[in-house]
């Protein structure tokens, strides 16, 4: 029947009594495939990452100004990592910069909540808040 319609024969379920046949456009299918999958991944909620770097003795303006950046990113529905980077002997206030990262945490309550807590890797110390969902 399929070379008849000069369509192609493709079986759907091998394991079942008796086996399951489709007669079908087997290039078109392939190509509805492709079309479904590419919709599906456009889509899909994009996540872009805004970066916020500062130092561990930022001053209060500067924090502020980082902040407002921040609310900004989250608003537009960013995730942000907020980080401190540490240069020379500045490791050694490092729960100073942690203070700075909770602060930071706290001040953007309304508009996002940390996925984790301060982490130092290496030189760095990472933090990354997520937007709160609207409803």
């Amino acid at each position: 029947m399929a070379q008849e319609l000069e369509l192609d024969l493709v079986e759907i379920s091998a394991k079942a009594e008796p086996p399951v046949c489709k007669i079908l456009d087997y290039q078109k299918y392939l190509y509805q495939q492709r079309k479904r999958a590419k919709e599906m991944k456009a889509n899909a909620a994009k996540i872009v990452i805004k970066e916020i770097r500062f130092g561990p003795n930022t001053d209060e303006h500067d924090f502020q100004f980082k902040l407002k950046h921040a609310q900004e990113f989250l608003q537009e529905g960013s995730k942000v990592k907020a980080s401190i980077f540490f240069r020379g002997r500045s490791i050694q206030f490092a729960e100073q910069g942690e203070k700075q990262l909770l602060r930071f945490a706290v001040e953007l309550e309304e508009f996002g909540r940390p996925e984790n807590m301060p982490v130092l890797e290496g030189k760095r110390m990472t933090m990354m808040i997520a937007p709160v969902k609207k409803k």
